[in-house]
């Protein structure tokens, strides 16, 4: 396998971002260009550890082979690694660009070491196998006689597409926006995944007889109902798009907005218009807040900064993480540790200093005399979360942005279905076979098991369709 000794040689040495005094002035990809010798090099620290925990049920969600597939870039077999890639990843090059890299918390070398530079070599086998023109289409060999709707084109919904086309069946897309995507294309902002990306993908699925209908909200424009009598399995792929709200006094009123109306409007606007029509939600010369620390509230930070913002301010309510895995956190868990994401870099780069304000709990939001956003008071808080007296603060603003997190999906495609929820307001559906209590109804991803990752979500796209396949012809050869 590889270089025997390459762990040993060679240190990790991730694919560097392009600079953030230069990459805030635009909304293309923050990635440079790959480079193959130094993949290679990279690829070769892969340990060819007897189990691979990379691709355990703690590290890939997808159970990508990635030792093999490293060791391929090592000896220069792209095409060979291509094909691997996309054994258990219908859409590596989004997943190469967003998921957080769970894989490479778990790898072994990552015990005594720097893990492997996974998400780097992931991310350049599919970008090199686009470049040299070896993804194409491949519908279908034969058709069956069944079709499939599928509610919600985020990763879930375009996987399950992917895969129960590939098994012949006809395929129907239903997404409410204008463009296909879901989450990929209106809730990641352009500079971590460029949206002709997002399209190239969709235009293969479409190449292959997946069909879409756009701008058609299942549960307004389109009784759910009727889709279940028209078709033999409906999948629900709509996510987990209720947002976590700040109940405090003064939340009510303008310039307080969730963080997806924020990132949404201004990606419609960039891609409509490279945002000369005004159809967005605008930092330039605003005193943003972002009260939430997650990948969303970076894409609020990144965004803020392209539009021009005046000063920015991001609250985390706990503490600042450990650099180092504490003891309670060992391998091969996610290390809950410092990171410092791309968005963070480049406030810093811009005002001088991070912009994340740890253990802070907001308590009200002022405004002036015609309603406009002045400030917002805070308090901060211990490791338990109890507000230590003494402690408040003031911090000017003219836009808050709550980014939160996401508690359930929308309900009212479900008013009067029944489908069953759990407690937290979840589609009822267990993970051995996706099925609702309502005969052909299917729920897969964040709507069924809450807020996840991309990846996660492409995993539980590809086993809904198994399940729906094997169930509608009684065996499947679906992986």
């Amino acid at each position: 396998m590889g270089k025997v000794t390459g762990f040993k040689e060679f240190d990790r040495v991730v694919e560097p971002y392009r600079s953030p005094a230069t990459r805030i002035t635009d909304f293309k990809e923050i990635y440079t260009p790959h480079d193959e010798g130094h993949l290679k090099t990279q690829g070769a620290r892969c340990m060819n550890c007897g189990v691979p925990f990379c691709q355990s049920n703690n590290g890939c969600p997808v159970y990508n082979l990635i030792p093999e597939w490293n060791d391929l870039v090592y000896k220069g077999r792209w095409k060979e690694a291509l094909d691997r890639l996309h054994k258990t990843n219908n859409f590596p090059e989004f997943t190469g660009r967003v998921c957080p890299a769970p894989c490479e918390g778990a790898c072994v070398l990552g015990i005594t070491s720097p893990p492997v530079t996974i998400k780097n070599l992931e991310n350049a086998i599919i970008d090199r196998g686009f470049d040299e023109g070896w993804v194409i289409a491949k519908p279908p060999e034969h058709r069956t006689v069944k079709s499939v709707a599928i509610v919600g084109s985020g990763p879930a919904g375009l996987a399950a597409a992917a895969q129960l086309n590939q098994a012949g069946h006809t395929v129907v897309v239903y997404e409410r926006d204008d463009r296909v995507g879901g989450l990929l294309m209106y809730g990641i902002p352009n500079m971590k995944l460029d949206k002709d990306i997002v399209e190239r993908r969709v235009q293969l699925l479409r190449d292959e007889g997946v069909f879409f209908k756009c701008n058609t909200d299942v549960g307004k424009d389109v009784p759910i109902e009727q889709l279940l009598e028209n078709n033999d399995a409906v999948v629900l792929a709509t996510g987990a798009t209720k947002p976590r709200d700040l109940n405090i006094p003064g939340r009510e009123g303008p310039g307080v907005h969730f963080a997806m109306e924020f990132l949404t409007y201004n990606t419609k606007s960039y891609l409509d218009s490279d945002l000369d029509d005004g159809h967005f939600i605008s930092a330039k010369d605003k005193h943003v807040i972002v009260i939430g620390g997650g990948d969303t509230g970076t894409d609020c930070i990144g965004t803020s900064l392209r539009h021009g913002c005046k000063s920015l301010a991001n609250f985390e309510l706990f503490p600042k993480n450990p650099a180092d895995r504490s003891s309670d956190n060992p391998w091969p868990l996610w290390p809950k540790i410092h990171r410092i994401d791309y968005g963070h870099a480049e406030a810093a780069e811009h005002f001088g200093s991070d912009p994340r304000k740890y253990s802070v709990s907001s308590k009200e939001i002022l405004r002036n005399d015609d309603g406009s956003v002045k400030g917002i008071l805070t308090v901060a808080v211990d490791p338990q979360l109890k507000e230590i007296p003494g402690s408040e603060s003031f911090w000017e603003a003219d836009l808050i942005l709550l980014a939160m997190g996401f508690l359930q999906p929308e309900h009212y495609i479900n008013e009067n279905l029944g489908a069953e929820t759990d407690a937290r307001g979840n589609f009822s559906a267990n993970k051995v076979n996706y099925r609702t209590n309502i005969n052909k109804l299917y729920a897969a991803a964040d709507c069924r098991r809450g807020q996840d990752l991309v990846v996660r979500a492409i995993n539980e796209g590809r086993e809904v369709a198994r399940e729906i396949d094997r169930d509608l012809m009684g065996s499947t050869n679906l992986p």
